[in-house]
C-alpha cells in the first residue's frame, strides 16, 4: 500500500504520521482510566458484599487475569489484521464489558460483576497490546523510551481523571444501610439499588467506546501493511523471547510493577480512612486516589525529558529507590504524613511501565508485537500481588501488607540496575 504524504517510514527512522500519535494518546487515556475505575468501585463492592480485604481484590484478579488469557491472542491478532483494527476490535470488546454491568446489578451477585470486569479488562488487553509497540513505532528509534513515557503521560491523565470522577459518581451515594443486617430478597434488591450507580457510569462509558472505536476503524488503512509486525508469528511463538535475559527479567518486572501498583491504589481509600492515617471518609478518601495517579501524570511529563538526558536504567533504578522510601515513610508515620507520603509514590511509578517495556523491548525488530503480546502477559501481575497484599492485611494490617510491594520496587530497581547499558 502506499504511504500518505505525510507518512513515510524506513528501518531506521520508524513511521512518520504524526496524526496517528494523537490516535495512540487516545487510547492510552482511555485504558488508563477505565483500569483506576477498579480502584473506586472496590470499596464499594466491599461493603456492598461484606468482603474481607482479600475477597475484595479478587476485583484486580478478574480485571488482571483478562491479561493472561488474551496478550498473546491479541498479539496474533494484531500480526493477522494490523494495529488499527485490532485497537477497533478492542474498544468493541471494552464496551460489551461495560454493557454487561447491566445484568450483573440485575443478578446482585459479586461473580457476576467479575465477570463484567473480565470482559473489559479483555479489550483493555486488546488495546495495550497494540498502544505500547505503535507509540514505539511512530517516530525515531532512538526517541523511543521518551517517546513511550509521553504517551503514558496521557494514561495518567485518564487515571488521574476518572477516579476523581467516579467517586463522587459511584462513591457519593452509599446508602447508610449497613448489608450485614439484610438478608434473602431485601439484600437482593438492595444491592441492585445501591449498584446502580456503577451500571449508570459504565453505560456511559459504552457509548463514548462506541464512538471512539467508530473514529479509528476509519483509520484502519493509515498504517503500511505489516509496519512493524511479523506477519507469520505464531500464538505462542513469542515465548522463546523470554530466553532473553534482558527481556526475560522486563518481563518479569513488569509483574512486579503493575502488581505493586495495583495493590497500593486498591488499598488507598481503606488505608486513608484509618484514623492513624488520615481519617477520611470513604468518598473523601476516594478523591484522594487521583492525587495517586496524578504523580504518575506528573512524573511521566518530567520524565519524558529526563529519559533523554539521564540513562532509562538508571532513572528506573532511582525511582524505584524512592518508591521503596516512600512507602518506609508511609507505615512508620501517622497523619498526614502517612497518607501524603503513599499517595506520593504515584510519582515514583511514572516511568516505571514505558521504561521497562521499551528497555526490555530493545532490539526485537519485527517481533515487537510478540514482545508485546508477553510483557502484556506479565501485566497479569496485577491479578496476583494485590490480592496477596489484601490477605496479608486480613492477617495483619495494611501497613504491614505493603511489605509486599516494596520487595517488588526492590527487585524492579535491581533490573534497573543491570539494563543501565544499551542493548547489544
Amino acid at each position: 500500500m502506499a504511504l500518505a504524504p505525510s507518512q513515510t517510514t524506513t528501518e531506521s527512522e520508524g513511521v512518520n504520521a504524526p496524526d496517528l500519535q494523537f490516535f495512540v494518546f487516545a487510547l492510552f487515556f482511555i485504558f488508563g482510566g477505565i483500569t483506576s475505575l477498579n480502584d473506586v468501585i472496590i470499596p464499594k463492592l466491599k461493603e456492598l458484599f461484606t468482603l474481607s480485604y482479600g475477597q475484595a481484590l479478587l476485583v484486580q484478579s478478574a480485571y488482571f487475569m483478562a491479561y493472561l488469557v488474551f496478550s498473546l491472542p491479541a498479539a496474533a491478532v494484531v500480526s493477522r489484521f494490523g494495529y488499527l483494527r485490532t485497537a477497533s476490535f478492542g474498544l468493541l470488546a471494552m464496551m460489551a464489558g461495560c454493557l454487561l454491568f447491566v445484568p450483573a446489578s440485575q443478578s446482585g451477585l459479586f461473580p457476576v460483576f467479575l465477570g463484567a470486569l473480565f470482559v473489559l479488562a479483555a479489550g483493555v488487553t486488546m488495546v495495550q497490546v497494540v498502544a505500547n509497540p505503535l507509540i514505539s513505532l511512530l517516530g525515531p528509534p532512538r526517541s523511543a523510551h521518551s517517546r513511550l513515557t509521553f504517551a503514558q503521560a496521557f494514561n495518567s491523565i485518564g487515571t488521574t481523571i476518572f477516579p476523581i470522577v467516579g467517586s463522587a459518581l459511584i462513591l457519593g451515594s452509599l446508602s447508610k444501610v449497613d448489608p450485614a443486617t439484610l438478608s434473602g430478597a431485601a439484600l437482593s434488591a438492595y444491592r441492585t439499588a445501591e449498584t446502580q450507580t456503577v451500571v449508570n457510569t459504565y453505560l456511559g462509558l459504552a457509548a463514548a467506546l462506541l464512538v471512539v472505536a467508530a473514529v479509528v476503524w476509519t483509520r484502519r488503512n493509515r498504517l503500511p501493511a505489516g509496519t512493524g509486525t511479523d506477519a507469520n508469528a505464531r500464538l505462542f511463538g513469542g515465548f522463546d523471547l523470554l530466553r532473553r535475559p534482558r527481556f526475560g527479567f522486563g518481563a518479569a518486572c513488569i509483574f512486579l510493577y503493575v502488581g505493586a501498583e495495583v495493590a497500593i491504589g486498591s488499598l488507598i481509600v481503606n488505608y486513608l480512612e484509618q484514623s492513624s492515617v488520615m481519617g477520611l471518609s470513604q468518598l473523601e478518601a476516594g478523591k484522594h486516589v487521583g492525587y495517586y495517579w496524578g504523580g504518575a501524570m506528573v512524573g511521566r511529563i518530567i520524565g519524558a525529558g529526563l529519559l533523554r538526558l539521564v540513562s532509562p536504567g538508571k532513572v528506573l533504578g532511582g525511582v524505584a529507590l524512592g518508591a521503596i522510601i516512600l512507602l518506609f515513610v508511609s507505615t512508620h508515620s501517622f497523619g498526614a504524613v502517612s497518607g501524603w507520603s503513599l499517595l506520593a509514590i504515584g510519582l515514583m511509578n511514572s516511568i516505571m511501565f514505558p521504561t521497562i517495556f521499551s528497555l526490555a523491548s530493545e532490539g526485537l525488530g519485527k517481533r515487537a508485537a510478540e514482545g508485546s503480546g508477553i510483557i502484556a502477559t506479565a501485566i497479569v501481575g496485577g491479578a496476583v500481588i494485590p490480592p496477596l497484599t489484601g490477605w496479608l492485611a486480613d492477617q495483619s494490617n495494611l501497613r504491614v501488607a505493603m511489605a509486599l510491594p516494596a520487595l517488588c520496587y526492590a527487585l524492579i530497581a535491581a533490573y534497573g540496575w543491570y539494563a543501565r547499558r544499551p542493548a547489544v
